[in-house]
């Protein structure tokens, strides 16, 4: 069968990128912003259905601190027994997670520089996303009331203190604020605090509407989507890109033998969230992403009491990992808890239930109505994305964004955007 490009008479290179997530059809916005002719390609049916679908929702460059410090290390040792703790880790071996646990460590070196690198990045972040928000007339449940973090005890509130050190020094407005003026920020809470730091640039909003409008934006602009497609083999001849992919597209008792299709492009983008390693492994990159799972549950607001009483202003409760976005006037997104546990994609109760309790505790509102998810966070080891060339001529990277996918994506896409148009800025012969 030969190779089918569906933008064969454009005088503009084809790029074919893979995944239809945040990262994905940010990326082929950009693309599409410079010209390029471009196909999307997920094995969903629909744009933002893994970790696009039901994230905590906060656009949040306050929480752009990295991961890699032995405060983590040691409370992931504590908790490891304990099914309901914050970061839960599987000790059972694997050489995968055991390699990205080495690299991790060997990243804490690299600590403060990753983090003012990632606030500085957050910022560029939500101008662009704002910004597309706006041209694109995008809806996506956007609250700009900022972001607070509180702290139950003097020691976590001083750990958050030097950290805030470093994120003022990557350019964020955030200040200290009293267990009064936590009241006076979000009168909802029901708690006793030690103190809080505020942020008031940061946001929230629907990653799942805002991506799925975004994609929609995309096709108005000629982008093509390829949905319910598998990624099988790729090759990368010096002028271009094949890949064979199977397609399922058929009903019934049909569906169990999927079609397969070769795709020709000139170039080649990996969005693919935590299967880019399986595909960069096609691809002899080595791409040491790692899937850390997640859980968020959905307070449906079904009655005014719970309206009224359920938080505007998007928390963060260090104790408990666990943050909160208000999706409009009658949906309270809760998510929280780090699993390191391989590609399982299973909602545990003894995982969800935590969420629940922690918002019977804090808020007055009905929990009758909660519905729950997991995602899994493309993680890289030293906590940040990998914009990038790959090895093969025509083949580039944007993807490993873990927890701040949603609040990186526009940004990263811009640079993505840079290093093609570096590589393949006017028309291919």
């Amino acid at each position: 069968m030969s190779a089918k490009s569906f933008f064969k008479d454009s005088t503009m290179p084809h790029i074919i990128v893979i995944g239809a997530g945040i990262t994905g059809v940010t990326s082929a916005y950009a693309l599409s912003e410079l010209g390029y002719q471009v196909t999307v390609i997920d094995r969903h049916l629909y744009p933002a259905m893994e970790t696009s679908f039901a994230n905590g929702g906060q656009l949040s460059a306050c929480n752009a601190e990295v991961w890699n410090n032995f405060g983590t290390i040691l409370k992931g040792l504590r908790w490891m027994l304990k099914k309901d703790a914050p970061v839960l880790f599987n000790p059972r071996p694997s050489w995968h997670k055991y390699s990205w646990i080495g690299e991790f460590v060997s990243n804490i070196a690299n600590y403060s520089d990753n983090t003012i690198e990632t606030v500085r990045l957050a910022i560029e972040a939500r101008s662009h996303l704002f910004a597309i928000a706006e041209r694109e007339q995008i809806d996506f449940d956007l609250e700009k009331r900022g972001i607070l973090h509180f702290y139950h005890d003097r020691k976590s509130y001083d750990a958050a203190t030097r950290t805030n050190q470093l994120l003022v020094s990557g350019g964020l407005e955030r200040f200290a604020v009293s267990p009064a003026e936590i009241k006076r920020i979000e009168p909802a809470l029901q708690g006793k605090y030690y103190g809080g730091y505020f942020t008031p640039s940061d946001s929230t909003g629907d990653i799942h509407r805002f991506t799925r409008g975004l994609a929609v934006a995309c096709e108005r602009r000629g982008v093509r989507f390829r949905h319910g497609v598998t990624v099988e083999h790729v090759q990368c001849p010096q002028n271009g890109v094949r890949l064979t992919v199977a397609t399922d597209e058929t009903e019934g008792e049909m569906a169990a033998y999927p079609e397969r299709e070769n795709l020709a492009a000139d170039a080649l983008v990996v969005c693919a969230g935590v299967g880019s390693r399986r595909i960069a492994a096609l691809l002899g990159d080595r791409l040491n992403v790692y899937p850390v799972k997640g859980y968020s549950i959905t307070v449906h607001l079904d009655d005014e009491p719970s309206m009224s009483l359920a938080p505007w202003v998007s928390l963060l409760d260090e104790s408990a990992k666990i943050v909160t976005s208000r999706l409009g006037i009658d949906r309270l997104r809760v998510a929280g808890t780090a699993e390191f546990n391989g590609y399982d994609r299973d909602i545990r109760m003894d995982r969800i239930d935590p969420l629940i309790r922690w918002v019977n505790k804090n808020f007055t509102v009905n929990t009758s109505r909660v519905v729950p998810w997991s995602g899994l966070r493309p993680m890289m080891p030293n906590m940040m994305p990998r914009v990038m060339k790959g090895r093969a001529p025509r083949v580039f990277y944007n993807t490993g964004h873990g927890h701040l996918g949603w609040t990186l994506s526009a940004a990263t896409a811009v640079a993505l955007a840079k290093v093609i148009w570096e590589h393949m800025p006017t028309e291919i012969n």
